[in-house]
């Protein structure tokens, strides 16, 4: 990457800021002042132009600094251009060539690339011959050594004891064999039979709890759903979801259970039980939250047609009579830089009450209540998509 490359993006995010202003009028012109509710139109305009989308993340990265040190990837390059009004950064780059520049699609190899090729050559150049020397042929005369003639008697004797003395050691290696062999399937066996003890131990302890779940108001079964946290001494809570009108099974041999339930349209419930004397089922009531209603009505609902004004004032009033005017409103962010900001009640409203795709990705970390109205909302817009 040359310093060219860099000020050809420079210029690049010069032209994405003027093509934004053509048909939008943000807090600043200038792009790198742009943050919170201006990023979330800006990725609404890319992705409805460009057919595509960057991360806040990436936004931050590239967009808040100039001049920035390091490229983006070729696919974050391309999206840009496109928004621009580019066929591609390869286009961007040779409608603003600099002087004395030359523009080249193909890759010339940097130095290391030259070395490591001149390393390869050299080596070719240089491998040793083959030893082809034929391997010498020693030849060896044999000794015939004279051998001492013994007669026929001495000759059955030793051929009676050579007799005995193989089968007698044939006996001992056989009866060694038998026995090893034995002490083999019994240790195999007891092995097969620890194994199996160990392999079904849960099974032969444990016992199995089953929790259904119904609306409190409705006195149906919930059709949301639920997330479970069940949180273990010592160790890391385990997360479960559930699907709408399905019960939570769960095999424990634990005496006792501790788990946290939530879903979009319902209240936070904690559940602690004694499983020593708790029933192996039980119906649990989720009562439902009319604020997580409201704002999962909004992130779903289509605004379209006739009645859009109509409907945007309608839930517009339903939250300022639910949300306290002194309420601490924060939004936190993936990025390094900016990890959280406050919104006043106003622009939070604006920023729920608007339709856009972001809304989906909207989720609600923590809310507190105090006498009816909500006084704290904290809450976070995931990013989804594959650029980084």
């Amino acid at each position: 990457m040359t310093d060219l490359e860099l000020l050809h993006f420079e210029e690049l995010k010069k032209d994405v800021q003027a093509q934004y202003l053509k048909d939008h009028s943000p807090s600043y012109d200038d792009i790198s002042k742009w943050k919170g509710i201006d990023i979330i139109y800006f990725q609404e305009d890319l992705r409805k132009k460009a057919k595509g989308n960057i991360s806040e993340k990436s936004f931050y990265t590239y967009f808040k600094s100039s001049p920035v040190t390091k490229l983006p990837r070729i696919d974050m390059l391309n999206l840009l251009s496109i928004y621009a009004g580019y066929s591609s950064w390869y286009e961007f780059k040779k409608k603003h060539l600099f002087a004395d520049e030359i523009l080249s699609e193909d890759k010339d190899l940097n130095d290391d690339e030259l070395q490591e090729l001149e390393k390869t050559i050299s080596s070719a150049l240089n491998l040793p011959e083959t030893d082809q020397t034929p391997s010498k042929i020693i030849k060896t005369e044999a000794k015939n050594d004279d051998l001492q003639n013994n007669n026929s008697d001495n000759q059955t004797i030793k051929e009676k004891n050579n007799s005995q003395e193989n089968s007698l050691q044939s006996l001992k290696k056989e009866q060694k064999k038998n026995y090893q062999k034995a002490i083999w399937i019994a240790a195999s066996s007891i092995f097969i039979v620890l194994a199996g003890l160990l392999g079904f131990k849960d099974e032969i302890f444990q016992k199995t709890y089953t929790y259904c779940f119904t609306d409190a108001d409705r006195n149906l079964s919930v059709q949301r759903d639920i997330e479970i946290k069940v949180i273990k001494e010592n160790e890391s809570p385990i997360f479960y979801r559930i699907k709408p009108g399905e019960c939570f099974v769960y095999p424990s041999k634990d005496k006792n259970l501790k788990m946290q339930i939530s879903s979009t349209v319902y209240e936070n419930l904690e559940i602690n039980r004694n499983l020593e004397n708790a029933p192996e089922k039980e119906t649990i009531a989720l009562k439902p939250d009319d604020y997580k209603m409201a704002v999962y009505y909004f992130s779903i609902k289509d605004i379209q047609g006739a009645n859009t004004e109509e409907l945007i004032k309608q839930k517009r009033k339903q939250l300022e009579s639910r949300i306290s005017n002194d309420a601490v409103i924060t939004q936190v962010y993936d990025s390094d830089i900016y990890g959280v900001e406050t919104l006043d009640k106003q622009k939070y409203i604006t920023l729920v009450t608007t339709p856009t795709t972001s809304l989906k990705n909207l989720k609600l970390i923590e809310m507190k209540k105090d006498k009816g109205k909500i006084v704290s909302i904290k809450f976070k817009i995931s990013n989804n998509e594959n650029n980084q």
